[in-house]
């Protein structure tokens, strides 16, 4: 494989060179665009380093929210001073997935836009969708016992890997993108796909775009917060189920909540239907009970993959019982 090599000066100056090849490809941190070129999986034509841009370090907005660069490491956004005071839902997420390496190399913003682990994609012997459009997607009849219970459709069933992007739904974040028209700012429910009958589109982003910042809004001092991951081998390991909540207490009743769950489809899910079931309730044994079946409604389960359901259940329950004791 060949393929031409620059360098970045600024956010400019990539949207330039990304917006000159249909085949061009962003890299940063690099630990999942090299396992891919690895693999043979992607073909790039042009790669485009991102490390020489400024848009890293975490600040504080005028109204105390967090402003992460989107090159700022996992690392580094986990161990930050604000983050392990104020947002246990975000340290949790970041330290559960990968390993020490690599959370001192993953860039924040591409671990946002990662590429599913779906077998199927990573492997070129299967029909994929998303990696060769109109091909077909052989998990559907395969084996698919980790795919998606939510948001699928025929031409695509992968699930999203991001543990960091179930906890940035939880928090309501907002992404900052620079492209060759300028910056704008779209929620973080907003910046990933559903796959629809064109899986192979994964992000928001225009063909030039690159996530430059995300913005974490302040919490109020009654929120409680926390992530529940389940994974197969309980290290460093991709979530079979993930749930990151975000609870707001106030005179024994919950008076705002935001959950999100991982593992469960193709992008962070919004666990609206849980939300409603506790909000201005006490979180008690019956709320969190009723919360827990308003998780799974509407899911499909498919051949290999019904454990997630009850998982999912059971998941909701263990961390709204979590909160409920305090125990962020």
């Amino acid at each position: 494989m060949s393929f031409q090599f620059v360098r970045a000066s600024n956010a400019a100056a990539a949207a330039r060179f990304k917006s000159s090849s249909d085949g061009a490809m962003f890299i940063a941190g690099g630990s999942g665009v090299v396992d891919l070129l690895s693999q043979n999986v992607i073909r790039p034509s042009l790669l485009i380093d991102l490390t020489g841009l400024s848009n890293r370090g975490i600040d504080l907005t005028p109204q105390g929210a967090l402003c992460v660069g989107a090159l700022t490491t996992m690392a580094q956004l986990a161990w930050h001073e604000n983050v392990m005071t104020d947002y246990p839902v975000l340290m949790q997420a970041l330290l559960s997935g990968a390993t020490p390496q690599v959370h001192h190399a993953a860039s924040i913003g591409g671990n946002l836009l990662q590429k599913t682990r779906c077998t199927y994609y990573r492997n070129s012997g299967f029909a994929c969708n998303k990696r060769n459009p109109g091909s077909g997607c052989d998990a559907r009849s395969g084996f698919n016992a980790g795919h998606a219970i939510f948001g699928a459709s025929e031409h695509c069933i992968a699930v999203h890997p991001s543990d960091l992007a179930v906890a940035l739904l939880a928090l309501n974040a907002e992404i900052t993108l620079e492209g060759r028209n300028g910056k704008r700012s779209l929620p973080m429910d907003d910046l990933l796909r559903l796959p629809g009958d064109t899986p192979h589109l994964e992000s928001s982003l225009a063909q030039d775009e690159l996530i430059v910042s995300v913005e974490i809004p302040r919490l109020s001092r009654n929120t409680r917060s926390a992530y529940s991951k389940v994974d197969e081998h309980n290290s460093f390991s991709f979530a079979v189920v993930s749930v990151a909540a975000v609870v707001e207490i106030q005179n024994g009743l919950v008076s705002n909540a935001r959950l999100a769950a991982g593992g469960v489809a193709p992008k962070p899910w919004r666990l609206a239907s849980t939300e409603a079931a506790i909000l201005h309730n006490e979180l008690n044994e019956k709320t969190i009970e009723n919360a827990a079946l308003a998780a799974i409604q509407g899911a499909i389960a498919l051949a290999h993959n019904a454990h997630k359901v009850e998982l999912l259940k059971r998941t909701v329950t263990g961390i709204l019982t979590q909160l409920a004791g305090h125990q962020s």
